[in-house]
C-alpha cells in the first residue's frame, strides 16, 4: 500500500489542531486544476515546510477528491477547513492565488479539496520527522510505499505516537504489534456523506433532476439521530423544500422508488398544488448498486415518518 505524503500549511494544521473530536477534515487546495488519486482508506501524512524543519505533524485516511466552489466547501466543512469562517478562507486563498499567480476563469471560483476522515495532529514535541529523501525543493505531493523505506519508518513514528501510554508502566505498546497497515474502513463523517451523496447523484435532485448547487441537499433516509448510517445508500439528493417535505413527513420515496406526497399536506396547510403533481414519480438512483437507496430503509421512512393519512 501507498501513503501520501504532502506539503501543510502550518496555520491550517495549528487551527485544527486545537479543534476537539474532529472526524473528517478538508486538506484544501487554491486550485481545482490539479486532481488527486489515492486509494481510499489509505494513510494522507501531513508535512510542514522547512522553516518548521520538514517535520510530519499529523496524518489522516484518504476518503475522496472533489471540486467545491469555495462556498460549498465551507457550507459543507466549516471551520473543519482549518479556518474560523469563510471571510477567513477566501482571503487565504485569494493570498495563495495571488503569491502563484493564479486567476480562475469561473464564476464560482472552484478549489480542489482532498476529504480526509479520522485525522490524527500531534503537539510541536510529538512532530515525526518528515522522509529524510524528500526532494528540498518539492512542494507536490509524493507518495510512499508502507512496506519500506522511509514510508514505513514515517508511519511507524506516527503509530508510536498515537497509541496510548500503558497506565501501569507508562510504556507504549511496540509498533511492531501492528505491522504494515491496511485499508482502513471508511466512517463517513456528515460533511464527506453530504459531498459523497451529492457526486452519486451527479449534483442533481432524485426527483425534479434540478442541478443549481445552492438549492440541492443530502437527506439521511433514516435520520442520522436515530442511529441511520452515514452512508450513500442512506442518502437522497434532493431540491432544498423537498428536503424538508422528506423530513416532516409530507413526501415518501417507496422501495420501489416512486414519489409519494401525503394528503395531509394540503390538510395541514390547504396547499400543495406544486407538489402533488410529483406524486408517482420514479425518482433518478445513482448507477452504483452500492450507492442506490436501500430498500429496508426506504421501508422505515414509509411506516416511521411519512404521514400517510
Amino acid at each position: 500500500m501507498e501513503a501520501t505524503v504532502a506539503i501543510t500549511d502550518h496555520g491550517w494544521y495549528e487551527y485544527l489542531s486545537n479543534q476537539p473530536n474532529l472526524e473528517e477534515i478538508n486538506f484544501w487546495t487554491p486550485s481545482a486544476y490539479w486532481s488527486f488519486r489515492a486509494e481510499v482508506g489509505s494513510p494522507f501524512f501531513f508535512k510542514l515546510k522547512a522553516k518548521y524543519g520538514h517535520a510530519v505533524c499529523g496524518y489522516a485516511f484518504f476518503s475522496r477528491f472533489v471540486r467545491l466552489p469555495e462556498w460549498l466547501a465551507w457550507d459543507l466543512f466549516q471551520e473543519k477547513n482549518g479556518c474560523a469562517s469563510l471571510k477567513s478562507m477566501q482571503e487565504k486563498i485569494s493570498a495563495i492565488r495571488d503569491r502563484i499567480d493564479y486567476h480562475s476563469s469561473s464564476a464560482q471560483s472552484e478549489i480542489g479539496c482532498i476529504l480526509l476522515s479520522q485525522p490524527t495532529f500531534f503537539k510541536p514535541l510529538e512532530w515525526v520527522i518528515g522522509p529524510r529523501d524528500w526532494p528540498p525543493a518539492n512542494l507536490r505531493n509524493k507518495k510512499y510505499s508502507l512496506s519500506s523505506g522511509e514510508g514505513l519508518r514515517v508511519w511507524n513514528d506516527c503509530i508510536s505516537r498515537s497509541i496510548p501510554v500503558n497506565v501501569n508502566t507508562n510504556d507504549q505498546e511496540p509498533v511492531s504489534r501492528y505491522g504494515i497497515p491496511q485499508l482502513i474502513q471508511q466512517r463517513l463523517g456528515q460533511g464527506i456523506f453530504r459531498v459523497a451523496v451529492m457526486e452519486a447523484y451527479s449534483r442533481s435532485c432524485a426527483i425534479t433532476r434540478e442541478h443549481s448547487l445552492p438549492v440541492l441537499e443530502a437527506s439521511h433516509i433514516k435520520p442520522y439521530s436515530q442511529e441511520g448510517p452515514s452512508e450513500v445508500s442512506n442518502g437522497l439528493l434532493l431540491r432544498a423544500d423537498l428536503h424538508r417535505l422528506f423530513d416532516q413527513g409530507y413526501l415518501t420515496v417507496t422501495p420501489e422508488m416512486k414519489v409519494e406526497v401525503s394528503p395531509r399536506l394540503k390538510l395541514d396547510y390547504d396547499n400543495g398544488r406544486t407538489y402533488y403533481p410529483l406524486h408517482g414519480t420514479t425518482i433518478v438512483v445513482p448507477q452504483s448498486d452500492a450507492e442506490k437507496p436501500n430498500k429496508i430503509l426506504l421501508g422505515w421512512h414509509n411506516e416511521n415518518i411519512y404521514r400517510a393519512a
